[in-house]
């Protein structure tokens, strides 16, 4: 019998797989010939190392010896770690959804052996259950319809090569403007749950993406009315069971309506958006909640997710010893006793009742912390309590056995957190935090980088080559945000280098826009292009702003003409959709509306860095942000071209358009004249 090959793997969630008795090999060249050779469909399944229901079907089927024998004498087994390999989950994916059914993982798709989808699903029972088919009576289905109908498998492979090739074409259309942003978000927040936030319905995803959209229209309009929804939103994701009250940081998404019981696995990328939401909500608010959160969220980055090299690791599980969620739950009697221990059995009955602590729980007869009841922070001699109660049940939770860590380091995912950290490192005057973000940042553009090109991830001494759109975007993104933080310019000459490489390498030149995969790429049966949203922000939506922001700091009209270009390549699905392009919409006020702020003067002097900290604690909107020394000159496309400092002092202007401000030496000049405009 054919061996299991993915002991030779680095990504722990293949080696999550290496023992069972499937022969499984990893995506590669030779799979495909072996299954070429043999003359057998190939079984794919796709999954990630925190993901509770892989872990399911994997225990239920993949570790039976009887489904393994079955599925190694009708099919070639391929796993993918759809971190490792975001590309070939794209394709699947949508594949899947062409033949009408729910995405998610594990997905299990059904190819020739070139690697052609023809049927698929998602986790299937061991036994027929629930309406679902059992996984055995799905080989031997699959199996006999491939072998006895190659007819009906070469429409099926054909009409998915069609649509999924017409998913790529041209939808051209008249470019957005604000008015439809601003009705776009007047429709979100029509959809948002009056009592608990969040789109209406369960489960709940933080869907970072469109409440960004919400406020940033709020600012615009400020009587419109849309606040509320935001803030309704974001107070119950950071009080509800959705967030770890003790370790810090955010669960993936709640499966019910009130945030209350999350999946407990916790995703480098949400924790990125999330950072980066309350920090903007936070400069119009100046809530407390939400730089508490932040710098809860940050510590517990640092503690758990830094790799060796500076890098951060991608996903933490959401089961421990075999379970869901077990790492994270109490009972009464646990609460009382690790209190007691710490000599706090005094604050026991305030701490109880401010998480919800009861002798039934709220979860499976367990409690899931969480202050959703009365979301509101108490007077600081309350809060001090409580922090003290926190800390003591975080020791005696860190006596338990911790769900697994996957510490792959994936560029997109860094790009997204780097951009987060440097944005509030520079609003909370946290310096520690951007080094963090600068660490990280050298992690990836020195290890995972080659002959200019990004790969997608790193472990173990091997990079995944090439890397996505998502890569390049992110991480010049990223590039972007640390050169407002620090001023540094050698981080917008990364910016430019990436941007270079998704032009080089990712552009469809036919339709306009970005494919998700390089040119180059030589193992994949198509190139995706989309600029929807999912868990994470669209590629393409993301290299819109940063084309965008380039223009405004450099004043190179070809950065402006890329990005409208890649707007209307999906104008006439915005039109049609708006909602699923929230990311591409966000960067639509930088064409219109943005201000640019210079400031001329040395970097280090007290007068300069009160300044750069007034532009990044003023309420935020779509601004850039360059500091240059006394004797640089902007290029001549800059609104500010030819600006100096005012009698030799640190100075500031706004531009809006061609239109800049007098010249501002005072912070609160500044402020007044950023709030202003």
């Amino acid at each position: 019998m054919s061996q299991n090959l993915l002991g030779r793997e680095t990504s722990p969630y293949l080696l999550q797989h290496a023992d069972n008795p499937v022969a499984w090999r990893a995506w590669g060249p030779d799979a495909l010939a072996e299954a070429a050779a043999a003359e057998k469909p190939i079984l794919l399944s796709v999954g990630y190392a925190a993901c509770h229901w892989c872990h399911v079907m994997a225990h239920e089927s993949f570790e039976d010896s009887a489904t393994a024998e079955l599925m190694n004498d009708l099919f070639v087994n391929i796993k993918v770690d759809r971190e490792e390999r975001p590309d070939l989950d794209a394709i699947y994916q949508a594949a899947l959804a062409l033949l009408g059914e729910q995405g998610g993982w594990p997905l299990t798709m059904f190819c020739t052996p070139a690697g052609e989808p023809f049927w698929g699903g998602t986790y299937f029972p061991p036994a027929a259950s629930f309406g679902r088919p059992g996984f055995p009576d799905v080989l031997k289905m699959v199996a006999r319809v491939y072998r006895e109908e190659p007819e009906r498998v070469q429409h099926n492979v054909g009409a998915l090569r069609e649509a999924m090739a017409s998913l790529s074409a041209a939808q051209p259309g008249l470019l957005p403007d604000l008015g439809q942003i601003d009705d776009a978000a007047r429709r979100i927040a029509g959809e948002v749950d009056p009592d608990h936030g969040g789109l209406a319905g369960a489960p709940k995803f933080p869907q970072v993406s469109l409440f960004k959209l919400l406020w940033r229209a709020h600012r615009r309009s400020p009587d419109a009315g849309l606040a509320p929804a935001v803030i309704r939103t974001l107070n119950a994701i950071a009080q509800g069971g959705i967030y770890d009250h003790l370790g810090g940081g955010f669960a993936r998404y709640s499966v019910d309506a009130r945030w209350l019981v999350p999946h407990f696995e916790k995703m480098l990328y949400d924790n990125a958006q999330l950072i980066e939401l309350c920090t903007e909500v936070w400069r119009t608010t100046r809530a407390p909640l939400y730089a508490q959160r932040v710098a809860e969220t940050v510590a517990w980055l640092q503690r758990e997710m830094v790799t060796a090299g500076g890098g951060f690791a991608a996903t933490i599980d959401a089961d421990s010893e075999g379970e869901e969620g077990r790492y994270y739950v109490w009972s009464e009697a646990e609460v009382d006793a690790a209190l007691t221990a710490a000599d706090l059995a005094n604050a026991a009955a305030d701490f109880k009742a401010a998480y919800d602590v009861g002798p039934y729980g709220n979860w499976e007869n367990r409690t899931i912390l969480n202050r959703s009841d009365a979301p509101e922070l108490g007077s600081a001699a309350h809060e001090a309590m409580l922090a003290q109660c926190r800390d003591a049940l975080l020791a005696q939770r860190n006596t338990r056995i911790p769900p697994a860590l996957d510490d792959k380091v994936l560029a997109d995912w860094n790009g997204m957190m780097i951009a987060a950290l440097a944005q509030a490192g520079a609003t909370f005057d946290a310096p520690a935090w951007i080094d963090m973000a600068t660490a990280a940042f050298g992690f990836v553009a020195g290890t995972m980088q080659q002959d200019g090109r990004l790969g997608h991830a790193w472990r173990g001494g091997r990079l995944v080559l090439p890397g996505t759109l998502d890569d390049h975007a992110e991480m010049a993104r990223a590039a972007l945000a640390l050169h407002e933080a620090t001023g540094e310019a050698g981080y917008l000459a990364h910016a430019r280098d990436w941007v270079a490489v998704a032009e080089g390498h990712y552009w469809d030149a036919e339709h306009g826009g970005f494919f998700f995969t390089a040119d180059d790429a030589d193992d994949v049966v198509t190139r995706t292009k989309s600029a929807t949203d999912n868990a994470t922000p669209a590629g393409n939506g993301t290299m819109v702003e940063v084309l965008l922001r380039l223009y405004l700091l450099t004043g190179e009209t070809a950065f402006r003409e890329r990005a409208e270009a890649t707007l209307a390549a999906f104008a006439g699905a915005i039109a049609r959709h708006p909602l699923a392009f929230a990311t591409l919409l966000n960067a639509v006020p930088l064409l219109t509306e943005a201000q640019q702020v210079v400031i001329i003067g040395p970097i280090g002097t007290s007068q300069t860095d009160q300044l750069i900290r007034c532009f990044h604690r003023s309420e935020s909107g779509s601004r850039t942000l360059q500091v240059i020394p006394y004797d640089q000159v902007l290029p001549t496309g800059h609104p500010a071209a030819g600006k100096a400092a005012a009698d030799g002092q640190p100075t500031a202007y706004v531009c809006r358009g061609p239109v800049c401000s007098l010249p501002l030496t005072e912070p609160e000049a500044l402020k007044a004249e950023l709030a202003r405009a």
